[in-house]
């Protein structure tokens, strides 16, 4: 599922992200929704997220709902 869509994303949902720093490379990194960070209901880059483990970035796809 794509990530452009805030309600398909909730706290706990396991998801690939792209860190700021790894939008040329496109360097995915999983992990689970901590804080939802975009306002809006979508976005065509992805909705911003807070993984569990603190790191930010844009959701590429959501893996796994809670």
């Amino acid at each position: 599922m794509k990530g452009t869509e805030r309600a398909n994303i909730k706290p706990g949902t396991e998801v690939s992200i792209v860190q700021k720093q790894d939008q040329r490379s496109e360097k995915l990194t999983i992990g689970k929704v901590k804080d939802i960070l975009t306002k809006a209901s979508s976005h065509p880059h992805g909705i911003k997220v807070r993984l569990e483990n603190g790191l930010i970035g844009r959701v590429r796809e959501v893996v796994q709902n809670p």
